[in-house]
């Protein structure tokens, strides 16, 4: 996945400064990003202040670290399983 051009601190100021009364259309223009970029983030990240946002990211990096490990547990499985079958 590409990186974000914006941090979790930058992105929590935008959607501030969306809450203080600028439109998305004027945010979007002021800050390079598209309608569909600022909606998502205020999907993701709306109401959150930067604390949160920074235990989600650790958490979304925990999870897929998790994911990772079970997939590869469930490979060696897999091939065992096979080798087994071959050998009765």
């Amino acid at each position: 996945m590409k990186p974000s051009r914006f941090t979790e601190e930058q992105i929590i100021g935008v959607l501030k400064e969306h809450q203080a009364g600028l439109s998305a259309t004027e945010l979007c223009r002021k800050h390079g990003i598209s309608d569909a970029t600022f909606y998502k983030w205020r999907s993701k990240y709306g109401g959150m202040e930067v604390s949160e946002a920074k235990r989600l990211k650790q958490l979304e990096d925990e999870n897929a670290k998790l994911k990772k490990l079970l997939a590869e547990s469930m490979m060696d499985v897999s091939t065992l399983r096979e080798m087994l079958g071959k050998n009765f």
